[in-house]
């Protein structure tokens, strides 16, 4: 009988994970390593990406940092090239390269800001990384995968792009109201569109293409937000991050082998109510 721990093992196999020096994508990059892939670390920030590379090698790990911006077809095509270059192939593209307001203020945009003062560059900037940014990794990605005959994808979603957002979880009794702005629920909904029409196209050509959607992950959320969304879970907290690494290696590996155009949910019960 082989044993079922062997499905999740990713020996022989390299990765490149978007965003993957991001409070997520660090933890992706970590786990397939561990799992024994070799792993393209692509980020904008090359030096975290470094830094991240730079710990698993130093734990016994294949590792190499990749500047790579998803919003443009020439820096993913040039990412992806790399990695096989480095590795000897591609065969696992984890998409987690993403703009969330709380991590992002750069994006020209307050949390006050209603839907109907939305500023349209904010849209635009979001829909290009969130959206757009996965349709050029998974283009840029494919014909390395169909050249090798095997090959994985995984999005990351999110379960607003399942539901819209509670936004009375962003009210503030003793300042301006805040909201989820409208790009990241449209964005995750449209990774699940994208990760199904993917599955579809590549049926029959040893591609699988699988969705996570995470629920809320604790990122030093002030007391008041993590009060109120645990309450909303039937686990009653928010994730740590690290729960979400062993649904990735199962999406990513053969462990999964009978799966695809699927969403896998990890939300400690949200939408389940």
């Amino acid at each position: 009988m082989t044993n079922v721990l062997d499905r999740f093992n990713m020996q022989g196999r390299t990765a490149l994970v978007t965003g993957g020096a991001g409070l997520l994508g660090s933890g992706f990059s970590r786990t397939l390593a561990q799992a024994g892939a070799a792993v393209a670390v692509a980020d904008m920030d090359l030096s975290k990406a470094q830094s991240v590379a730079d710990e698993i090698t130093a734990q016994g790990g294949q590792a190499a940092a990749l500047e790579m911006d998803v919003t443009h077809a020439g820096s993913t095509r040039a990412a992806m090239a790399a990695a096989r270059d480095a590795f000897g192939g591609l065969d696992v593209l984890v998409c987690s390269a993403a703009l969330d307001p709380k991590f992002d203020p750069h994006l020209g945009q307050k949390n006050e800001d209603s839907f109907e003062e939305f500023p349209l560059s904010a849209w635009q900037q979001a829909l290009d990384v969130n959206l757009t940014g996965a349709f050029l990794s998974a283009q840029a990605a494919a014909p390395y995968m169909l050249a090798g005959g095997r090959g994985v994808m995984v999005l990351i979603g999110s379960i607003y792009g399942l539901g819209g957002p509670d936004q009375r979880l962003y009210d503030r009794p003793n300042g301006p109201r805040q909201y989820k702005p409208p790009y990241y629920s449209a964005t995750k909904a449209g990774l699940l569109g994208l990760t199904r029409y993917l599955a579809a196209y590549y049926a029959g050509k040893n591609i699988r293409v699988n969705a996570l959607s995470p629920g809320g992950v604790f990122n030093d959320h002030d007391e008041e937000f993590t009060q109120a969304y645990s309450q909303r879970t039937m686990l009653g907290r928010m994730a740590d991050k690290e729960e979400m690494n062993a649904a990735m290696l199962f999406l990513a590996s053969e462990a999964s082998s009978y799966m695809t155009g699927a969403n896998l949910v990890v939300d400690g019960g949200w939408t389940a109510w």
